[in-house]
């Protein structure tokens, strides 16, 4: 017999396995000793009253066995001689892209411009020590993308775009925990992550697959409108099938690589601002009104956004990746740029919470950069983040400004403890940022006092630029196909392609165009 329950029960009971196998059988009036499973299906945090609550849904299985935690099966056959495809990138697009080519009997050759996890944490210690940037490897760079030192957030609106449930399970498969598939938002964890992306990789390469490091792409091979393949940046032509770009929303060489190729692409609208870092206890009190949060409730997170209306004209503000008991790094990928973002670690222990809040940016912000066509966007991104890094002193050190004191235009005396290695110096950011944007944040920021109350406050500063928050172009595909509108064989892919915002809709993007790619082209 099963039997489904949907309980809102107190954190000290919901997260302790004996109390709450207690309450469960206590509600089906179930004796104690019964022979009877639990299987939590999903658990959410409910902080809307004074006393928080967390909701379970389960099912109970009385006198029979549970069914298996894992619904999936994956099928990886032996690829070594099989047809190849190409996969540029290997962040979580690509990853999955190459996992579904080896279930669908395809050779996934993956080339990425960075270094695998063990070199790539030297290069990540420099920019926080020596404020050296490494173009090629960093923290958007090298295996596993910018999802590698992120915070594995892995909650996802794209319900419409693929399995999120296979995708979660792939990820338990190889040594995620498998609380992921019940938690209403769950995340990894940037110390954990580099493990996983290790095993991913590891389970391509066994069953045939090829992961080259240290291979920038310098050309297409495109003949008679169609994509042949790639030239590496040793000068090594490499063919396939066909090719899925899951480069990233960062990989500003190869939006400028297909504009020189006379490639369609296209300008899209993104968003930029700042990264803004209170006390975590501070955002406890809010979110938990009051209530202790203990050892069972998470480090609390929010999601603001409001309209912000400046020269007759509205436009979104909003929160976004916001890190919970997190940190913020430099995601910068060139010399003399500075760009913040932020992550957290599996515990969310920090004591520091911040967030990127940041102003929708369309084709009318972007009139002064149309001589750069279609890469304007990136441009406007450039351009920002230089000037962050002049008003830095020209290192990796962030431009900073206490909250209130931005609002009211006037330089910090003085900054708060930060947890962004690098370091910070006062500075205007009101300056630093175009008008547009400064005004609309300044806006921003006291709506969002009135509906989070202590949250505008002097005792949280923020730090530029925020700018990476998506990809500025958009390769244009077909809805059916997902092969490119011009250029056949090429598939675009995932953030930088435009086609998806964070580890899960990338990873089921990059499984889509797998399949599109070997329907059409596989014989």
């Amino acid at each position: 017999m099963i039997k489904n329950i949907s309980l809102a029960l107190p954190p000290q009971i919901a997260f302790e396995e004996t109390l709450l196998k207690e309450s469960i059988f206590s509600h089906l009036h179930l004796p104690k000793d019964a022979e009877a499973q639990i299987r939590l299906l999903r658990r959410s945090i409910d902080a809307r009253g004074r006393n928080v609550k967390i909701n379970i849904d389960a099912e109970i299985y009385v006198g029979e066995p549970a069914k298996p935690v894992l619904a999936y099966s994956f099928d990886y056959k032996n690829v070594k001689n099989a047809s190849e495809a190409i996969i540029v990138g290997s962040g979580p697009a690509g990853l999955f892209a190459a996992l579904r080519l080896i279930e669908l009997g395809i050779k996934p050759i993956i080339f990425e411009r960075g270094k695998d996890i063990q070199s790539r944490r030297r290069d990540l210690a420099a920019i926080n020590k020596q404020h050296i940037v490494n173009p090629d490897s960093n923290y958007c760079f090298g295996e596993g993308g910018a999802g590698t030192y992120s915070d594995g957030k892995l909650y996802t609106r794209s319900t419409k775009r693929g399995d999120i449930r296979r995708i979660l399970e792939i990820l338990v498969n190889h040594g995620a925990k498998d609380e992921i598939l019940i938690d209403a938002h769950p995340h990894i964890g940037t110390n954990k992550l580099p493990r996983l992306v290790t095993s991913l990789r590891e389970t391509i390469i066994e069953y045939g697959g090829e992961v080259h490091f240290n291979s920038r792409i310098m050309d297409f091979i495109i003949e008679d409108e169609e994509m042949k393949g790639v030239v590496t940046q040793d000068g090594i032509k490499h063919t396939g099938i066909g090719v899925i770009l899951a480069t990233g929303h960062s990989a500003r060489d190869i939006f400028e690589l297909l504009y020189e190729k006379k490639v369609i692409i296209e300008s899209k609208p993104f968003a930029m601002g700042v990264r803004i870092e209170h006390a975590q206890s501070l955002i406890d009190t809010i979110q938990y009104h009051g209530f202790p949060r203990g050892e069972y409730l998470p480090a609390a997170a929010y999601s603001l956004v409001c309209q912000a209306n400046y020269k007759n004209a509205q436009k979104g503000v909003f929160s976004f990746c916001m890190c919970p008991g997190g940190f913020i790094v430099a995601a910068a990928t060139a010399p003399g740029e500075v760009v913040v973002n932020g992550m957290s670690p599996s515990k969310r222990d920090s004591k520091y919470a911040n967030s990127g809040i940041v102003v929708t940016i369309g084709p009318e912000d972007l009139k002064q950069y149309q001589a750069y066509g279609p890469l304007a966007g990136l441009q406007m991104q450039r351009e920002l983040e230089q000037k962050a890094c002049m008003a830095g002193g020209g290192t990796q050190t962030a431009p900073a400004q206490r909250m209130i004191d931005f609002v009211d235009k006037k330089l910090s005396s003085s900054l708060l403890d930060t947890s962004y290695i690098p370091g910070i110096t006062s500075a205007p950011l009101h300056d630093v940022l175009p008008e547009d944007i400064s005004a609309r944040l300044r806006i921003a920021f006291i709506d969002f006092g009135k509906k989070m109350k202590g949250y505008y406050t002097n005792d949280a500063q923020m730090l530029g630029v925020e700018s990476r928050t998506s990809s500025p172009v958009r390769v244009p595909r077909d809805k059916e196909t997902y092969e490119h509108i011009q250029i056949k064989r090429i598939f675009p892919c995932g953030e930088g392609a435009g086609y998806a915002g964070g580890i899960v809709s990338a990873a089921m993007d990059g499984e889509k165009c797998a399949e599109m790619l070997v329907e059409r082209y596989n014989g």
